[in-house]
């Protein structure tokens, strides 16, 4: 479906601004906040909302991987923001665009920033051709606040205007996502991130939550595009193609950048149909959050894999303290692909000498490829249809790497600025730091020897049956 058919209907449900007056009023809609929308791919830098602090303390605010923190406006002492359901066109990496449902310009929607103890109010505007509602993952609100439509509130219609009012009570890492159609609308890539900050004593501190220099976040997602196509299939269970974090898959996905001997965190949220063990390369870490709070110090252990199930939070931190650049990846081998078919049988070490030409008679453009397992494709001119992706991308400074999808790159540098994010480009290995290729003699393998084959029996001949007795 192309970009303009998408949007034509996807608006067919009336005109919006018309929509919501009859729904909230003129006098609401003149205190309705200004919806903002941002359409960049690239990692936004944090947002620090003039002249507000929070709950009167201060606190560090995230950065969302290929997102951004969407702006709030103080009205009587609340916080108030606009959220704004609405199709989008996402960019998942360079030259693969996708049709999406999500927020304010943008799937995942921004993230909402509050501080515990914050009183908060959530206009959101159904800017889409089906009801929808919001639920508010994780967090202790009013039942007639959690947004299940159906059960807690009516579903918000096509152009209608709802309004969401509760207090921030627990600090922590959480998510917001319909509960209206969701196999549809999660599958289209309806969701956001939400961080709620800690109410820091008197000193600045809190019993549980540390201080960090650097605070990171993103959603996991995924979507099944078949190559050529730009709308999600959105009946797809299991067989997906596209393995996301934030809407965008390597080499799409910007790095976590760090200077040397920062404490980081990254906070993490799965929404996708499978778990994902997520593994950072060069460093150890400790989970000190869920959805469900912070993890009581005592209660946590070094890892450098954290498994993420379906519809989980995980608030891991470490200490940036080797530099250099590290991936970080989803550990399911598949996760680390771009769009590929799981129909395609295995050639390994199948002889296909002989057999090349024969089938370039018929079809000029085949291409041996799988006997040698996959990484070839890294360097084969293979035509892709419109729209997709290879399996493999992206080039590193030694040449292609063997992964995709669900991967970035931790970059950690002595001399990146305090509060700077830019990506500081690669690394300069110190001068025999890096692997090589050894140019000396190689002995024989070793080998031991192989049993001796048993001697074949020799068969023996049947005893002759003795003769019968005659009486």
């Amino acid at each position: 479906m192309q970009r303009r058919q998408f949007f034509q209907g996807a608006l067919a449900a009336g005109a919006f601004t018309a929509a919501a007056t009859a729904t909230v009023g003129r006098h609401a809609l003149a205190a309705l906040p200004e919806p903002v929308l941002r359409h960049n791919a690239a990692t936004a830098a944090p947002w620090v909302p003039p002249g507000v602090t929070g709950a009167g303390l201060p606190y560090r605010p995230v950065v969302t991987l290929n997102g951004w923190t969407l702006p709030f406006r103080m009205r009587d002492g609340v916080k108030e923001f606009h959220l704004v359901a609405e199709p989008v066109v996402r960019e998942v990496a360079p030259g693969f665009v996708v049709n999406m449902w999500g927020y304010n310009g943008q799937s995942p929607g921004p993230t909402i920033e509050v501080v515990e103890g914050d009183r908060v109010r959530i206009f959101v505007s159904n800017r889409l051709p089906e009801p929808t509602s919001i639920h508010w993952h994780g967090q202790r609100l009013p039942s007639g606040m959690d947004g299940v439509a159906g059960i807690n509130q009516p579903s918000i219609g096509a152009g209608k205007t709802f309004v969401y009012e509760f207090q921030a009570r627990r600090p922590g890492t959480f998510m917001y996502h319909p509960h209206a159609d969701e196999m549809v609308q999660l599958a289209m890539g309806m969701m956001g991130f939400w961080v709620t900050h800690p109410k820091l004593d008197a000193r600045g501190r809190h019993p549980l939550i540390d201080a960090v220099d650097r605070d990171y976040c993103f959603l996991l997602n995924a979507f099944d595009v078949e190559p050529g196509a730009q709308t999600p299939t959105v009946a797809t269970m299991f067989d997906f193609n596209t393995w996301a974090w934030n809407s965008r898959v390597f080499p799409g996905i910007d790095p976590l950048v760090a200077r040397l001997g920062d404490r980081v965190r990254m906070r993490m949220g799965n929404l996708t149909m499978t778990n994902h063990p997520i593994h950072v390369h060069g460093v150890e870490f400790e989970v000190t959050g869920t959805d469900g709070g912070p993890v009581p110090k005592g209660a946590r252990w070094p890892e450098v894999t954290v498994d993420l199930a379906v519809g989980q939070m995980r608030q891991i931190e470490f200490l940036a303290d080797e530099p250099g650049d590290w991936a970080i990846h989803c550990h399911k081998s598949h996760h680390t692909m771009g769009p590929m078919g799981h129909d395609v049988p295995t050639l390994i070490g199948v002889d296909h000498r002989g057999l090349v030409g024969k089938i370039q008679g018929l079809a000029p453009d085949f291409m041996v490829m799988g006997e040698r397992g996959m990484y070839d494709m890294k360097q084969m001119p293979m035509e892709l249809p419109p729209n997709t992706l290879p399996m493999m991308t992206g080039q590193g400074q030694f040449g292609p790497i063997g992964m995709g999808g669900m991967l970035t790159v931790l970059k950690v540098r002595a001399n990146q600025p305090p509060n700077d994010y830019r990506d500081p480009g690669p690394y300069a290995f110190p001068s025999g730091t890096v692997a090589f290729e050894y140019q000396g003699p190689v002995p024989e393998a070793v080998r031991p020897p192989s049993p001796p084959t048993p001697a074949t029996p020799t068969p023996v001949a049947p005893a002759p049956a003795a003769p019968a007795h005659r009486h």
